[in-house]
């Protein structure tokens, strides 16, 4: 069971005090703790941390941002603030090896964030932050018609100045979004997200990664077969080789030496 400083978490649906981190199962991904959740569960968890009005930050881990940890211990650490889901074949490869088994489901953003707003039966305030300038505003407007009963707005680009920041901070104070989602890429949106969010500001906290662009169709996604077969990753690599090859290529293998390792650890 899971805890905090002010108390025990318990399970969804219940009046205690701290209902929006609930009583789950996490296992350790190269030394972060991952959710072991269900889409049911995760979508659950969520609608109903913005119903009590709970603050939480999210975060989406998948093998790339697993091995981004192991040299940034900043990052690691930022983690810890975050409820973590899995995202990607590469972090079920780690849990298999060394849970004997995969994650319940694959929770990656770029399809979690649209199912999180289609269950959400009450109408929601969110805001955009991030991507280059520009992008967000197309991906509001495709996110409005997609999904009307939401309030979609944009916070800011993801280059503004320091006093430009400050400002947008404190509109999001006044007007509360129900969720934020931050598009800055990793490790950036999860050191943005622990240094400036919080329930003054927000309920739910996301860092989506390369959502927005996704969202505005100025980046294509892979066609559904190859999502199927898990393979968007491939299907990344072939797009964009030069800027994609290293954490393919070798990120992954080192990725798997290193749950390997955590393995053997473990064991030993």
């Amino acid at each position: 069971m899971l805890e905090t400083k002010t108390g025990v978490l318990t399970p969804f649906g219940t009046t205690n005090v701290l209902p929006a981190r609930a009583n789950h199962e996490a296992r350790s991904i190269l030394g972060i703790k991952v959710c072991v959740f269900s889409k049911t569960d995760a979508l659950d968890h969520l609608s109903f941390a913005i119903e009590q009005k709970h603050h939480v930050k999210l975060a989406f881990l998948n093998a790339h941002g697993a091995n981004i940890a192991q040299r940034d211990r900043a990052y690691k650490n930022d983690l810890e603030k975050f409820d973590v889901l899995a995202d990607g074949v590469g972090v079920d490869i780690g849990s298999i090896i060394n849970y004997g088994e995969k994650f319940p489901e694959n929770l990656n953003g770029t399809d979690f964030i649209p199912a999180l707003f289609a269950h959400l039966t009450q109408g929601a305030k969110i805001a955009l932050f991030g991507s280059e300038p520009g992008v967000a505003e197309f991906a509001v407007e495709n996110l409005q018609a997609r999904f009307p009963a939401h309030q979609f707005k944009v916070a800011g680009h993801g280059f503004l100045s320091r006093s430009a920041e400050k400002k947008m901070l404190k509109h999001l104070a006044e007007t509360q979004p129900d969720i934020l989602l931050v598009a800055l890429g990793n490790p950036a949106q999860e050191r943005w997200i622990a240094e400036h969010c919080s329930k003054d500001n927000c309920t739910i906290a996301i860092g989506v990664g390369a959502f927005f662009d996704f969202a505005a169709d100025s980046v294509p996604r892979a066609p559904e077969f190859i999502r199927k077969f898990r393979l968007e990753w491939a299907y990344r690599l072939w797009q964009e080789p030069r800027r994609m090859w290293k954490r393919y290529l070798i990120g992954n293998p080192l990725f798997i030496l290193r749950s390997l390792m955590q393995k053997f650890s473990r064991n030993g």
